[in-house]
């Protein structure tokens, strides 16, 4: 297990990350695993050199959390703790969102749940933007201040409220975010454009959620076939389960699992694994977080760290997958390729290779 620096702090974590939203068993996308469960998945990514978990208050409404401070108990200091706050946990006007009053609540309740005395990594979970900046970033300041929290990072923010964010932080004194986490994968690039270039430029640590896109580039759903029985995209599965990731180009989704399988096949090893190693060596990121429905799926995703494509291979999946580029990002590599930062070349190093 490799551990990365997050961000410009301090802190190394692996670069493979426990997820916990299959902890706790209530709500459409969540699992079932409890107490024994959890123990189990615990011992398997502390037996394989993880040292993160990431939960959050909204996970099962809290049950997530009670499972995971149930199941450390005397273990506590060997791993760090990441959890999440900003959507309702009851009913309301001030419950939700990302006001001091509901932060810091959030928090005591996130501390109670975990029973822990500190949370590691404390993560505004979504954007909120009729809450003053100034507000939620003095509240996270008193979280840190007080000893209750440890760093600060947020999730599911664009480009530009992260570059808002770190420059009011600066302008007050106030501690800056580490860390960002974000979707992206083979199936869905759009974090490409803005999310991963601004963590780059501002020394942010990317922690990339649902890495397999809820499933999708695990080798079970092939083109013409129909979803496995029970699994997340089945036709009889929930209306919830089919919103995240949204699939806009089907065709170009089952062209990306065509290529994941034939490497996989020719490394004889899981779709999945190739999908979690490509994420591994992308630029910006820090940790994957694996969150598994069961002990098999868990145990072959940890595998992913051993697993190292070649140039050749990420050739292949960066042809299959690559976004076209956007404006300005199109325009500037006509006109700006020889003045071009390592934040810039993030998103356009692929599309440098032809003639201006």
């Amino acid at each position: 297990m490799e551990y990365r620096q997050l961000g410009r702090s301090g802190l190394r974590i692996s670069q493979v990350t426990l997820g916990t939203m299959t902890f706790g068993g209530e709500g459409p996308l969540r699992g079932a695993a409890g107490v024994d469960g959890a123990r189990r998945q615990i011992d398997m990514a502390l037996d394989a050199g993880v040292n993160l978990i990431d939960t959050a208050d909204i996970y099962s409404f809290g049950r997530s959390e009670e499972i995971i401070g149930e199941a450390l108990r005397e273990r506590r200091e060997r791993l760090l703790l990441a959890t999440k706050a900003r959507f309702s946990m009851g009913t309301g006007p001030n419950n939700g969102g990302l006001s001091r009053q509901y932060l810091i609540a959030a928090c005591e309740a996130s501390l109670r749940r975990l029973r822990t005395d500190h949370i590691d990594l404390y993560q505004v979970h979504e954007w909120d933007g009729q809450t003053p900046l100034e507000e939620t970033l003095s509240a996270l300041d008193y979280l840190v201040t007080s000893g209750k929290v440890r760093y600060i990072g947020c999730s599911n923010h664009a480009g530009w409220q992260v570059m808002k964010a770190l420059g009011i932080a600066d302008r007050m004194g106030l501690p800056r975010f580490v860390s960002q986490q974000v979707y992206l994968s083979l199936q869905e690039r759009s974090a490409e454009y803005e999310i991963v270039p601004s963590a780059v430029d501002q020394g942010l640590g990317l922690l990339i959620w649902s890495p397999l896109a809820g499933g999708l580039l695990s080798g079970k759903y092939r083109r013409g076939q129909d979803a496995p029985a029970g699994s997340r995209h089945a036709s009889d599965a929930p209306d919830e389960w089919l919103s995240e990731p949204p699939i806009y180009d089907e065709e170009r989704l089952y062209d990306t699992i065509e290529v994941l399988v034939q490497i996989a096949e020719s490394r004889g090893v899981s779709a999945a694994q190739v999908a979690l190693a490509w994420l591994l060596a992308r630029p910006g990121v820090t940790s994957v977080i694996i969150g598994s429905r069961t002990d098999e799926q868990l145990a072959d995703n940890l595998g992913a760290v051993n697993l190292e494509l070649s140039a050749e291979e990420h050739a292949r999946l960066e042809v299959v997958s690559r976004p076209p580029l956007l404006y300005p990002f199109w325009h500037q590599e006509q006109n700006a390729r020889d003045r071009l930062s390592a934040a810039d070349l993030t998103l356009m190093a692929p599309h440098l290779s032809a003639p201006a």
